[in-house]
């Protein structure tokens, strides 16, 4: 069930009505039934799949957070008997225990995750093998089903089973309150990955009707489906085209599809993104912001901080933090200062941790040798700026550049197009064209290419391209409003007049100009392949 489609609308709204009036006292109990009515018609096994997370997950919580609780109580009562060794040794015993059951229930579930979605990048690539060292056999492909926001919401178990061994908050003893922490039908498709101790507070409890609220989830909402089928699809016809056809658009053509590529990736996410969070406010759920105005960034690393914030923030928190200071790091870091100096000890483990990072969220973007590449060709640039952070300092201080609107343009113009490039990968989806297509890019462009009748043929009219120049505009104009405040209170406090204009505009705006029909692809979210 998409949710561009008429079943996801009809049903939002309907759980909408029912939430505030009829089934008022059972709120919680209703976007739960409400989750699962929509995982079931997004297909049967996807609810069995989630199910089993929930309940495997919750299980192993409860046990890790009843064994802390039995120790606290233990130590309480024999605190005058026990040495300080007795105590540390019982301790140790506890932990042990805890240990067990958050890594067997951490490899279960990561496990189905990676035999459901990675078991046939494997076999393709055992057969490659095969195939390099003469052997006539191949390895046969698997049907496995992939089930809907299964990265999501593993990632979002992952995250809550971990907090809860280490202590961060107890577990959640109610088994139907846990279920929808991680069904929670708006979040759980393309994110964000929400952590509990962020959403407990909101979601789960009930909620009077707040029409400010309400607005401002549904205004969210329209400027989501603003951007997914006015501009996002509409430009995926033109990106579509010249990817598919690398022999007849090269050269400048190729920028143009690696630019039209960014702007429909962003639109694309951002509007799944609104959608979502806007579901949730007219729910009296808040979710965490999951992009901060990215393309204003002045470097990569400021990027990564600003764009899927709550992907980077699980992957810093349960990947890169646990490593850095592993002892096994420790000793590496230990190891790297005698034989290389104090400067090579002290960055080995952040260079460890990074690329350990990038590797990850290459391969969680999908089952292919283009996404671990395009991670790793992430944490090359990263590393390499940090490297060069005290050139950076220097020139900066030498030109007097720092803080000056042109060298800040170039800046962010700089770090869109590397971005930009960086994302070819994600475009083309095969490494060695990747790499031919962006040196043709290098070579071969030629404005005079835009004129040669090539861009005529992208499956865009001239009215289509006007609808793109004006909703990238308005898309520019909305972020740097953002700067200053929210956007929606902003308009809230206007005439009633103006705010029925803008409202009422875009609404049309979404139901006359979006790419709708023959011609286009009203594709699903990108992010809900994972």
């Amino acid at each position: 069930m998409l949710f561009t489609s008429y079943g996801f609308i009809g049903l939002t709204a309907a759980v909408l009505v029912l939430y505030y009036t009829a089934l008022k006292r059972y709120q919680w109990q209703l976007l739960l039934a409400a989750s699962y009515a929509f995982y079931w018609f997004s297909g049967p096994k996807n609810l069995i799949f989630i199910l089993v997370t929930t309940v495997t997950v919750f299980l192993a919580a409860q046990k890790i957070s009843g064994l802390h609780q039995a120790q606290e109580a233990y130590l309480k009562e024999h605190k005058a008997q026990m040495s300080k060794e007795e105590r540390k040794a019982y301790k140790a015993s506890v932990k042990s225990s805890q240990r067990r059951w958050m890594l067997v229930c951490l490899l279960f579930n990561l496990g189905i995750l990676a035999v459901l979605k990675y078991t046939n990048f494997f076999i393709s690539n055992v057969n490659f093998f095969l195939d390099v060292f003469g052997s006539g056999k191949q390895l046969s492909f698997l049907n496995l089903i992939l089930p809907m926001g299964i990265s999501f919401y593993t990632f979002m178990a992952v995250g809550y089973l971990l907090d809860v061994y280490r202590g961060k908050y107890p577990a959640e003893t109610h088994p139907g309150r846990f279920a929808l922490f991680i069904s929670f039908f708006p979040h759980v498709v393309q994110g964000p990955i929400s952590r509990y101790d962020d959403v407990r507070g909101t979601l789960g409890v009930s909620h009077a009707f707040d029409w400010q609220q309400v607005s401002f989830g549904l205004e969210r909402i329209l400027w989501g489906y603003f951007k997914k089928v006015v501009i996002a699809d509409r430009i995926l016809t033109a990106v579509n085209t010249i990817i598919q056809n690398p022999e007849t658009y090269d050269g400048i053509y190729v920028f143009l599809g690696m630019m039209f590529y960014a702007l429909e990736l962003y639109a694309d996410f951002t509007g799944g993104i609104d959608i979502t969070i806007g579901i949730a406010q007219t729910f009296g759920v808040t979710l965490k912001e999951n992009f901060h105005r990215p393309y204003f960034s002045k470097n990569i690393a400021e990027y990564w901080r600003r764009w899927h914030i709550t992907m980077g923030t699980w992957f810093t928190d349960y990947i890169f933090y646990p490593i850095s200071v592993s002892q096994p790091m420790l000793k590496l870091n230990k190891a790297a200062r005698k034989h290389f100096g104090d400067y090579i000890g002290k960055r080995m483990p952040v260079y460890t941790a990074s690329a350990a990072v990038w590797f990850a969220t290459g391969i969680w973007h999908g089952a292919a040798w283009n996404f671990i590449v395009w991670g790793m060709m992430n944490f090359a640039v990263l590393m390499i700026s940090q490297e060069f952070e005290p050139f950076y300092k220097w020139f900066h201080k030498k030109f007097h550049v720092d803080g000056t609107i042109g060298f800040k343009t170039f800046q962010v113009i700089r770090t869109v197009l590397l971005m930009s490039c960086l994302r070819m990968f994600d475009c083309y989806r095969d490494v060695p064209l990747t790499f031919r297509m962006f040196g043709d890019m290098l070579i071969h462009s030629r404005p005079g290419q835009l004129f040669d009748g090539r861009f005529w043929t992208l499956g865009l009219t001239a009215a289509d391209y006007v609808l793109l120049a004006i909703g990238l505009c308005l898309l520019i104009f909305v972020s740097l409003l953002g700067r200053s405040g929210s956007v929606r209170a902003r308009i809230a406090k206007k005439p009633l007049l103006f705010r029925f204009a803008c409202w009422y505009l875009l609404f049309l705006a979404v139901l006359v100009f979006g790419a709708y029909g023959v011609g286009y692809d009203s594709s699903q979210f990108i992010y809900n392949q994972f």
